[in-house]
């Protein structure tokens, strides 16, 4: 299937690893020139490297804070001098869930909950708010929030919070973007293979002293698929959301989680 992404330009907000540089990888090989967004500089400049040689496309590496008003509006000005124009919005910088011991209530403190409150939500609302006026004006747009299943299943009081909002957010924005012909959607990832799951196989097989082989089988069954979903295969699904080929989609949510959990959402 042609996505009809070639030639267009696109944002990824923690690009440099994980989903994002999963993302950043799909979009570029499909046609699209990317602004890859965190802020290390070592591994973005690296990751551009990369996948510029590997795809043949534009890969500009932006170090900017998605916690700061200014920094995002400096990354928005580099980007259309790079690349002259923003046709795709993927919001993906975010403190990554499972890095640590879940607070319990007696131990959420007000600097635990607002940053990550400004790191996902209010980060992912900066990135919009900039890019969205470009793409107004060139009357077609896509904007896709990297989400996660703590959206829909608690353990997190935290962690769902902020997917939740993420959620919320997505709709109303669809709702007052679609006119515009800008769609905006979630994409709910569930335990998903990336470069952290080495560390974190050996955490919990430590942990529980069983084998990493164990822990891994214990991933696989966590699922209706029987696989850890990798980061690639979210982002197809990003990739697709991307696209023209998409506009019958807006304000939804997309889980690419491999099928976890019995319950039915209609």
């Amino acid at each position: 299937m042609d996505l009809e992404l070639k030639g267009k330009t696109a944002i990824v907000t923690g690009g440099s690893k994980g989903i994002g540089k999963a993302v950043a990888r799909e979009l570029a090989n499909e046609g699209v020139d990317v602004a890859i967004v965190a802020r290390s500089r070592e591994a973005l400049e690296e990751t551009a490297a990369e996948l510029a040689k590997e795809t043949g496309r534009r890969i500009v590496p932006i170090v900017a804070d998605t916690r700061d008003d200014e920094s995002v509006r400096a990354m928005v000005v580099q980007t259309m001098k790079a690349l002259g124009r923003v046709d795709i919005l993927v919001n993906s910088a975010a403190k990554p869930a499972g890095q640590g011991p879940v607070p319990k209530l007696g131990e959420i403190t007000n600097e635990l909950f607002w940053e990550d409150m400004n790191t996902k939500v209010m980060g992912y609302i900066r990135c919009a708010r900039e890019t969205v006026p470009i793409m107004k004006k060139n009357g077609w747009g896509r904007i896709i929030n990297i989400s996660g299943l703590g959206a829909r299943y608690s353990g997190s009081t935290i962690g769902s919070m902020r997917n939740i909002a993420v959620s919320a957010m997505t709709k109303n924005l669809a709702d007052e973007l679609g006119p515009h012909g800008i769609n905006v959607t979630v994409v709910h990832p569930g335990m998903t293979y990336t470069e952290r799951i080495p560390g974190l196989v050996a955490e919990r097989a430590e942990a529980q002293n069983v084998s990493e082989e164990e822990i891994e089988r214990q991933l696989r069954e966590a699922n209706s698929v029987k696989k850890l979903i990798d980061a690639r295969e979210v982002a197809h699904v990003v990739a697709f959301l991307a696209s023209p080929k998409s506009i019958s989609i807006n304000g939804d949510a997309v889980v690419c989680g491999g099928g976890v959990g019995n319950a039915i959402y209609y």
